[in-house]
């Protein structure tokens, strides 16, 4: 049963996540997070975060940790294939036929109505994940997050993939920090 979960989950995103990788997070978020519940919204974020980093498309690496989570090797296979026959197949089909309407004007209004939805979707969990955000780091420490972000990759040119490695290290380090002062006071305690 987990593997028709895990196929249908992936499928349904790969279906609708149409624009490509970005427009399909907030999808395999709906999927993974909310219908299925295989992870929880910070265990997402890191898989996000993760498939950010590391090079090629994101579904299929996103799939592919998460099938291989929730169904092992089998998961890994069966979610991504999931993720790509659907872009596989409607590549043919809308190729062959978008060809032959491309200079039709509802085709290309059609295109370009895209690009806000899927822009409206990713702020929207953008703005889920600052909100989450603000109640572990507090709002300040949240902003400035934001704000230091946004001036390093606008500004100063650092790739995403720098900032967000960097960003993971430091959330370890402070783990790790509160983790030893955590077992230092229950040893003073006890």
């Amino acid at each position: 049963m987990k593997q028709l979960d895990l196929f249908i989950a992936f499928f349904r995103s790969g279906m609708l996540g149409y624009g490509g990788g970005p427009s399909s997070i907030p999808l395999v978020h709906k999927e993974v997070v909310g219908n299925f519940k295989w992870m929880n919204d910070d265990e997402f974020a890191d898989v996000l975060a993760l498939a950010n980093t590391l090079p090629g498309p994101i579904a299929t690496k996103m799939a592919g940790y998460i099938g291989y989570r929730v169904g092992g090797l089998t998961g890994m296979i069966n979610a991504v294939l999931a993720t790509i026959v659907p872009t596989i197949v409607l590549m043919i089909v809308l190729l062959t036929s978008l060809s032959s309407f491309k200079n039709l004007t509802w085709v290309s209004g059609m295109t370009k109505a895209v690009v806000p939805v899927v822009g409206v979707m990713l702020a929207t969990m953008t703005w889920d994940y600052y909100k989450k955000s603000n109640e572990t780091l507090g709002t300040f420490n949240s902003g400035l997050i934001v704000i230091g972000s946004l001036i390093l990759m606008e500004v100063l040119h650092v790739h995403p993939a720098i900032l967000i490695v960097v960003l993971l290290v430091l959330a370890l380090v402070k783990k790790d920090k509160v983790h030893v002062s955590k077992k230092k006071a229950e040893r003073e305690v006890g």
